[in-house]
């Protein structure tokens, strides 16, 4: 970098703020989880199936959830507030992510619990976390974060 900087495009606006807003959703459901346990699951729509794999999830677990859910907002505001501290922290996040998919799908029968519904947001979370990260990378690149 030659210590110019450079001038954010539309974009980077337009990204971050979606990244901020969806993963605040999961910050509130984590909070949530946390604060309110079963009831919150089942107003959620949880089978009581799903809502006892929650509760039996180890405390490992739930600090791996912690640091997703936090480090992808946490990562989200970076990126607005054009820090190249984003992509490491979204790369943090995803790796979580991928350890709890790992616990879900290998390690238990979670996957069978919580069901297609589960797995299709599940998708959804994986590919915007893989493109975020991929952004908060290229803006980088570009020098457009510092």
């Amino acid at each position: 970098m030659t210590g110019s900087t450079v001038k954010a495009p539309w974009h980077l606006w337009l990204v971050g703020v979606f990244a901020v807003l969806f993963n605040a959703i999961g910050v509130f459901d984590f909070v949530m989880s946390m604060a309110q346990g079963p009831k919150y699951l089942a107003s959620a729509g949880m089978t009581p199936e799903q809502i006892a794999h929650y509760q039996t999830m180890p405390a490992w677990m739930t600090m791996v959830w912690a640091v997703g859910v936090f480090g992808a907002f946490a990562a989200s505001i970076l990126l607005l507030l054009r820090r190249s501290l984003a992509f490491p922290v979204f790369a943090l996040s995803l790796a979580a992510f991928l350890v709890s998919l790992l616990y879900t799908y290998v390690l238990t029968n979670g996957g069978a619990v919580m069901g297609r519904q589960m797995a299709m947001t599940i998708a959804m979370i994986a590919v915007l976390l893989v493109l975020f990260s991929a952004y908060a990378r290229w803006m980088s690149a570009r020098d457009v974060l510092r």
